[in-house]
């Protein structure tokens, strides 16, 4: 009997610490751009942007909502692990895949266009978790350079 409790025991603090583990993930929060941070060195300036990041499972589920210049509004939408395999993306015609991995404050990743790496980019929130900058170079669907370092603020 005290087996088996001690068993039990056993596997609920591994259900707690794998359940802190997901939870610890620094990306999972709503995210909006700081559009006076940011630069874009290719590609049009957005009105405005928002991420929202959650857990799920291995990875994280992603729904961006940005304002774009011209006035339309994209959501783009996914769920990925951290293990380097490609994920499908919906929402923009830029990429239709992305892959990443995360080690501790940093997220590295690629986007696919048709199976072609399209961009590539890195992921880096601050050591307070204020701040998520994520980097990014490659093309867009037109084929036209992409070179941006984009900065959100937590809210």
């Amino acid at each position: 009997m005290k087996r088996m409790m001690a068993a039990a025991a056993f596997i609920g603090m591994l259900s707690l610490a794998n359940g802190a583990s997901a939870q610890t993930d620094p990306n999972v929060g709503t995210w909006k751009l700081n559009i006076a941070k940011s630069n874009y060195n290719g590609g049009s300036v957005p009105k405005s942007s928002t991420v929202v990041v959650e857990s799920a499972g291995q990875g994280i589920k992603v729904t961006g909502t940005t304002a774009l210049a011209d006035g339309t509004t994209r959501t783009i939408n996914y769920t990925v692990n951290y293990d380097g395999k490609d994920a499908a993306v919906t929402g923009t015609p830029d990429y239709n895949t992305v892959s990443m991995t995360r080690t501790g404050n940093t997220t590295k990743g690629v986007r696919r266009r048709g199976g072609k790496r399209a961009q590539t980019f890195t992921i880096v929130v601050s050591a307070d978790g204020k701040t998520r900058t994520t980097t990014t170079a490659g093309t867009d669907a037109m084929g036209k350079k992409v070179n941006t370092v984009q900065v959100y603020d937590r809210q």
